[in-house]
């Protein structure tokens, strides 16, 4: 797989605060690449530099071998978490207007701007104004004024914060599309379950560095344990520690054992000769949010 994007030891001061410390990521052509940490890790800082909104920052990022300068630029469509519409135009002519900064015109303009609001599933709003929107038709909008040059690389910051579950289901399907249609997208998010349902890729990021990146399946079989879910009083043998780690959660406990079958056996073996009632026994899938928490130590909702 090419490599589309490079980012080279980039870093980023505000005052005496250090957003970024010596960023490196390298993201595959053709994927949904997510960037995932909690509120204040430094994900919007490094997206706005990728997007050239931040342009006083130190390192370096590279898009192919040979695109450069304004081509670059040209390349790259932004979604800002913020919505960035004009409330009293219509969805067309906010369109029209992001469309024109990119230098698009004429029947080109038109058409581009029709493509994206069916994409964006608003066709029959194109000449309604912005203000009659609900939250996710305008967060869908503001998406589709970043595509409006069909760029190569789509960077998105928090797309689905706040919106309705049909809205997410439109931007779920683009995602989809725009991977299938050979581009790449950053996709920024602390909602694991998108990244995991999205993403081929991820990168952890906290207090402005990356402490993990890989691919979902390489993150899981690298840092997540299968666990069990035990749930009922005086449920637990003496001896469940021989298996592994126990923690609280959701009015049960949680094992993480690298021999869950036979946990679960010896849970059910207890509880029948003591004659304690069972509410719960579960396999549990390892997942993202339990990779991030075991190597930074929080949570992604902090």
């Amino acid at each position: 797989m090419n490599v589309l994007l490079t980012v080279n030891h980039v870093q980023k001061q505000y005052g005496d605060m250090q957003a970024l410390k010596d960023i490196s990521l390298t993201i595959p052509d053709g994927i949904a690449y997510g960037l995932v940490g909690p509120n204040g890790a430094g994900k919007s800082t490094l997206l706005k530099i990728l997007a050239s909104v931040i342009q006083d920052y130190k390192g370096k990022f590279s898009i192919g071998k040979s695109i450069i300068g304004k081509e670059m630029k040209e390349q790259i469509g932004y979604i800002p978490q913020e919505i960035c519409l004009e409330q009293t135009l219509t969805a067309l002519d906010n369109l029209y207007f992001f469309g024109r900064l990119y230098g698009i015109k004429g029947k080109h303009l038109k058409n581009s701007a029709n493509k994206v609001l069916k994409d964006v599933g608003l066709s029959g709003r194109g000449n309604d104004k912005v203000l009659t929107f609900s939250g996710g038709m305008k967060r869908r909008l503001n998406i589709g004024c970043g595509l409006m040059h069909a760029p190569k690389i789509i960077i998105m910051d928090e797309p689905t914060v706040g919106i309705d579950p049909q809205s997410r289901r439109y931007i779920f399907q683009m995602i989809e599309q725009l991977t299938q249609k050979g581009c790449t997208v950053l996709y920024a998010s602390h909602y694991m379950e998108e990244v995991e349902q999205l993403c081929d890729e991820v990168a952890f990021i906290d207090q402005g560095e990356i402490v993990e990146k890989g691919s979902i399946e390489h993150l899981l079989q690298m840092h997540a344990s299968p666990s069990i879910f035990i749930k009922g009083e005086n449920s637990l043998p003496d001896n469940i520690r021989k298996f592994g780690t126990v923690g609280n959660k959701d009015g049960g406990y949680v094992l993480s054992t690298s021999t869950p079958l036979e946990a679960m056996k010896a849970v059910l073996q207890h509880c029948q000769s003591n004659n304690v009632p069972l509410e719960q026994l579960a396999l549990v899938q390892p997942r993202l949010e339990d990779v991030f928490f075991d190597l930074t130590g929080s949570q992604l909702r902090d």
